[in-house]
């Protein structure tokens, strides 16, 4: 009776391996409450990758210290491809460093693909004098007390950028952290603080409405969106880039039949005309297409790292 048992056993968990790739319902865990960025842009990919996977891909939410709770969720998963997370430069980049996270986030996960992108705008409240950001600098410098900038909180990218900057330029500005980016924004606006580093995204409707001056944004390329600010390498910085990328990662170990797959559903849901349009309105800008693969994340997941964690560890920037 027993042998029976286990032989029947053995052939329903051969049956089940044999299975096609998925065969299930896939969880895409967000490592943020519900109606952040990250959680639309994860819905619209995952409504669109539903479809060409032929099986639900299931958002949840899972928040908590900075992301660290939903990557070590994913870290911890079985690497068979159903569960999945999203993450950005805060999640997988500044959390660890500021959080003195031991566990090397680029060899415990795998990389599926790079999803989309959003540069910061260097902007300052109206009154600040000049036109462009060599003459912010300039004042920057020869002001040094009045030089604030808010950020959205202690180890946020606007927090790194401010410090980032004041490096850059030689002159140290005067942080002023608030409990996000959008009461920061609020008080460059009202002008009570001169100046901050935002996402294109929440910026541009300020800066079109004249409430704000913006001097750059922090990348190569112009956006489509507001093609008329200059990058900073045109405005007089060159070389100073930071911009908030998503991306898709796996647990470590997961066969590379699956990460094919699971790429070419992100590739496919990121050329579709209805994705690209919702992503743009979210003010995201797609990778090109090389640089949707696993391989090119994975090398630009390691050049981020080996680039924001020296200059945060040395500003003993620490989460609170």
């Amino acid at each position: 009776m027993y042998r029976i048992a286990a032989f029947f056993a053995a052939c329903f968990a051969t049956a089940a391996l044999a299975q096609p790739y998925p065969h299930r319902p896939i969880t895409l865990t967000v490592p943020f409450a519900a109606g952040g960025p990250t959680d639309t842009i994860a819905r619209v990919l995952a409504e669109r990758m539903s479809r060409s996977l032929g099986q639900t891909v299931v958002v949840e939410n899972t928040a908590g210290a900075g992301g660290s709770i939903a990557v070590t969720k994913i870290m911890r998963a079985a690497p068979d491809g159903y569960s999945i997370g999203i993450g950005h430069l805060g999640t997988h980049v500044i959390a660890p460093a500021v959080q003195s996270i031991t566990i090397d986030y680029l060899t415990e996960l795998t990389p599926l693909g790079m999803v989309a992108s959003n540069p910061q705008v260097i902007v300052s409240r109206t009154s600040v004098p000049g036109k462009d950001l060599k003459d912010l600098i300039a004042w920057v410098k020869a002001n040094p007390n009045e030089a604030s900038s808010g950020t959205g909180g202690p180890g946020t990218p606007s927090h790194i950028s401010a410090v980032y900057f004041g490096n850059t330029v030689g002159t140290p500005l005067n942080i002023i952290h608030y409990k996000g980016s959008a009461p920061a924004l609020q008080d460059v606006i009202a002008g009570h603080v001169a100046m901050t580093f935002d996402q294109a995204a929440t910026a541009l409707a300020q800066i079109k409405a004249g409430r704000v001056k913006a001097y750059a944004v922090t990348q190569k390329t112009r956006m489509p969106s507001a093609p008329d600010i200059p990058t900073t390498d045109e405005a007089g910085l060159p070389g100073f880039y930071m911009t908030i990328w998503h991306a898709f990662w796996g647990p470590k170990g997961m066969p590379r039949d699956v990460v094919v797959k699971l790429n070419a559903s992100l590739k496919d849901a990121l050329a579709d005309p209805a994705v690209r349009k919702k992503l743009d309105d979210l003010g995201q800008e797609i990778p090109a297409l090389e640089q949707q693969t696993p391989e090119a994340l994975h090398a630009f997941h390691k050049s981020e790292t080996e680039k924001w964690f020296p200059l945060i560890k040395t500003a003993g920037i620490k989460a609170q």
